[in-house]
Order: structure tokens, then sequence, then C-alpha cells
């Protein structure tokens, strides 16, 4: 049963009637089609489908890094489509946390510094900030790495940096891009426990995973095939996730 009850507040984030439509004439591809999805506070949604399904383009949208063709998204309310730059620039500093799959560190700076840098953008002190990064570098395990640099760690030490940097400050969504990629089993649930404590907490959170037993960690998983929304359910025990997941993979092949 999900943790989420009704008679919810205002969704964290609300993508209504969402479509995305990259290129044109024969070289169009519709990446998203009409899809409609709140999550709520406390809530976290799982995402999968196949390769090509549009998980990942779901997520730029929602983290206000792309623009839909048609739809709009709001996150807290606010329609991200109606901000000029600095506003959603600070919208995406101090609301919307994202791990990207390919981590995005800058490498000229440490882990603390890159984890701290949207709180120091946002204009607290160096000191401070650089606090909140090693708190947050001690939530995902790593905090012995807070003045090591990015090429000088592995893939999986890099990706905990990332998820650190998702999680400073107060952001009431988390967007996370197969977050357990590059990590071993253990580390992963680790971080996964980590997602699930701040979903808890109040915020919301959005997971893209082709993991089955990851998904489990959800409240809600959201299936996706040819960028529309055709299935979603109440997380359940990893080995009936297996089994809709599969499902809907096959129907996608035919």
């Amino acid at each position: 049963m999900s943790r989420i009850e009704e008679g919810r507040p205002t969704p964290v984030l609300h993508l209504e009637n969402v479509s995305r439509v990259h290129g044109q004439g024969a070289a169009e591809v519709h990446a998203l089609r009409g899809v409609d999805l709140k999550v709520h506070p406390g809530e976290f949604v799982a995402v999968m489908g196949p390769s090509g399904s549009g998980k990942s383009t779901l997520l730029t949208l929602a983290g206000g890094l792309d623009t839909p063709t048609d739809g709009q998204v709001l996150v807290e309310g606010v329609a991200l489509g109606g901000l000029g730059r600095k506003k959603l620039a600070q919208v995406r500093r101090r609301s919307v946390g994202y791990v990207f799959q390919d981590y995005n560190l800058i490498p000229a700076l440490t882990a603390a510094e890159n984890v701290s840098l949207p709180r120091e953008l946002d204009g607290l002190s160096t000191r401070a900030a650089r606090r909140e990064a090693v708190a947050a570098l001690t939530e995902v395990g790593i905090p012995e790495l807070a003045d090591r640099y990015p090429d000088d760690m592995s893939g999986g030490q890099q990706q905990r940096v990332a998820i650190a940097r998702a999680l400073i400050g107060d952001r009431r969504l988390v967007l996370a891009d197969e977050p357990t990629g590059a990590l071993d089993s253990t580390t992963g649930e680790a971080v996964l426990a980590v997602l699930r404590a701040r979903c808890d907490a109040g915020a919301a959170a959005m997971m893209v995973t082709h993991e089955a037993r990851h998904a489990a960690w959800a409240d809600r998983v959201v299936f996706l095939r040819d960028g529309r929304m055709v299935d979603e359910t109440a997380s359940q025990d990893a080995a009936s996730l297996l089994v809709t997941a599969a499902t809907n993979s096959k129907q996608g092949d035919r």
C-alpha cells in the first residue's frame, strides 16, 4: 500500500498534458506524448520503461532543463514556462535537486565545492555552504572525499557526490536519472534509503530506473512506452514489478 494518502496538498511536481517533439518533418521524434503526472510531498515515484520510451526526457522537463512542446510543468504550483532565465535558475538551485546519469561534476572543483556550489550561488557564505556540503556527503557515506577532485574518484564515488549535490539545502524535489547505475548493490541500496528518508521527511522524488528491486523503494511506479504513460501502480514486491516491467517491455516490442 502506498504511503501517500488521499486529501493531498498541492503537488510538488505537476506535468500537465506534457508533450515533447524533437526535430521537424521526416526527422520529427515524439519523445513524450500527453503525459499527465503529479508527485506530491512525501511521495517517491519510480519511472520505468524500455530504452527510448521517454524516461530521461520526462526528467529533464520536470527539472526545467528543457521546455515542453505542449502542456506545462509546474513545481510547487509555479509554471516553469512562465519564468525568465534568472527565476528559472533560482527554482532549479533552490527547489530542484537533479542527479544526472553522467554526474556533471566540475573537474576543477573538489567534492565539497561541487556539492556546495548551488548554495554559494544563492548567497550562502563559503563556510556555511561547506558545512552543508560535508553533511550531504556524510549522508551518502563519503565525507572523507570532501577535498578530493572528481578525476581522483571512481565512477561510484562521483555518482555519490552528484547525489549529495542534489540533496544539499531544502530541496523540495529530487530528480534522479539511474542514480544507482555506477554503484554496487550495497551502496545502491544505501543511496535509495537516503532518497526514501528525504521523501518520508516531506520532499518529493522521481527516479528513472531499469531495476525492479530499486523501484520497490518507491510509493508508485509509472511505466512509459513510446513517450506515453501506459500504466502506473502502487509499489509492489520486486518479483511482481519484474513481471509488470517485462510485460510492458514485450508489448513495446510488438
